[in-house]
């Protein structure tokens, strides 16, 4: 990036709405993050069962799922705004669940089993409405500035996706233990209260339904037209199986307990370590655009990714298993740079929401599926031993796309035109 598109990417902040969405989604992506880390770290307290901790992925999973495809479907067919401010009015709502459940009067007064359920049944609230959010919040922005300044846009909506999941983690972990497991939800559901202050700021815009047709091929259009890319269904499926048996940070309760040992402070640091390798990518990658080959950068990425997981496991060390995040956090931002310039330079206007629907779906699975694999792994074969496994599986998988999808190693990002 030259310097007079640096001076472009600080100019579109000027535009209050689309300043007013990033510091949104910022808050969000934050005050998410600070919640899953902390019943993820209050699950492991009270069960000191791992497979407990890929049931909380699963939970999630299983509505954000099952319920994409309508979403995306509903996005296309709703005012983009209005669907974005519901979507963070029930967060608040399920933060102030949150905050209940995460209380130890709620444990005392309703017991153990009751507590675990209800952790469950709140991250299965949030899975449902991020299966509204994604799509909402992908048709939304290229509403609020010119299409020329997209790429810019993208940066931004990345950097603060990337940044909330960086301070979310870290704030949590920090704040766990200076103030305790409550409070720090209760900093999380005042960031939820702001975002929907911030709302205020943007205004609806006019808006016509498309025809109505049938309801079935409506739905099943982002399917078809991402069934029918080769390359972005080479990198979505790439993305999702690497990041399934990568999923080791569902892990990192155990691992800042039993192995590291590095209490609630560490265990903050190890959320962000991911996030921050990713972050400072995205910064690098601001200057030193993607534009020739990325399948074969986008194939060494992932597989430097699994051989950082691979290193996460055996470590014993709480720095080096911190760089090895780090550096996996990095090559993983990479998937997430291509599929997301992609999706959005690619995609039809009039279908966007139910393409990012699909492209949440395989978002979902890798991730909550991958929790859900690594808790399941490492309650039959041990923590250390899953991980390892997980690590060893994406390079796998890796190898196995370098032979059997050749053309995915000529992608140019800057070629609009399908393999």
């Amino acid at each position: 990036m030259d310097h007079s598109s640096a001076i472009s990417l600080l100019h579109l902040l000027r535009n209050k709405e689309f300043s007013a969405f990033i510091l949104i989604r910022f808050l969000l992506i934050s005050a998410l993050f600070m919640q899953s880390t902390a019943l993820s770290y209050q699950m492991y307290q009270l069960t000191g069962n791992p497979l407990n901790l890929g049931l909380i992925g699963l939970a999630e999973l299983i509505p954000a799922l099952s319920l994409s495809v309508f979403a995306g479907y509903l996005a296309d067919r709703m005012e983009k705004r209005t669907l974005y401010f519901y979507c963070v009015m029930a967060y608040i709502f399920c933060g102030a669940l949150t905050l209940w459940i995460s209380s130890e009067q709620f444990t005392r007064n309703f017991g153990l089993w009751l507590t675990e359920w209800s952790i469950y049944g709140v991250m299965f609230l949030n899975g449902t409405i991020r299966a509204f959010l994604a799509p909402a919040s992908f048709s939304l922005l290229p509403q609020l500035i010119e299409r020329e300044k997209i790429p810019q846009a993208i940066t931004w909506s990345s950097t603060s996706w990337l940044l909330g999941s960086v301070c979310g983690p870290l704030f949590a972990g920090v704040l766990m233990a200076w103030i305790g497991l409550t409070p720090t939800i209760f900093c999380a559901f005042c960031a939820l209260i702001i975002c929907g202050i911030l709302m205020m700021r943007i205004r609806k815009r006019p808006f016509t339904a498309p025809p109505q047709g049938k309801i079935g091929e409506n739905v099943s259009q982002g399917f078809r037209f991402i069934f029918s890319n080769k390359i972005i269904l080479a990198v979505l499926s790439l993305d999702l199986f690497a990041v399934l048996f990568g999923g080791a940070e569902a892990l990192l309760p155990v691992f800042s307990d039993e192995i590291l040992k590095c209490g609630a402070t560490g265990y903050g640091w190890l959320r962000s370590a991911h996030g921050i390798g990713s972050l400072l990518l995205l910064f690098v990658l601001a200057y030193l655009p993607l534009k020739t080959r990325v399948g074969d950068k986008l194939l060494w990425s992932i597989a430097g990714f699994g051989i950082c997981i691979i290193l996460f496991g055996i470590s014993t060390h709480f720095w080096f298993s911190f760089v090895c995040l780090f550096f996996a956090g990095m090559f993983d931002g990479v998937s997430v740079v291509i599929r997301h310039s992609i999706l959005q330079l690619k995609t039809p206007e009039e279908i966007k929401g139910r393409v990012s629907s699909v492209n949440m779906m395989f978002i979902s699975s890798s991730n909550e599926l991958g929790a859900f694999e690594s808790g399941l792994a490492a309650r039959f074969l041990g923590t250390v031993p899953a991980v390892v496994f997980g690590g060893c599986m994406t390079v796998l998988i890796v190898i196995v796309t370098f032979f059997g999808v050749p053309t995915l190693r000529k992608v140019q990002l800057n070629d609009q035109k399908d393999e």
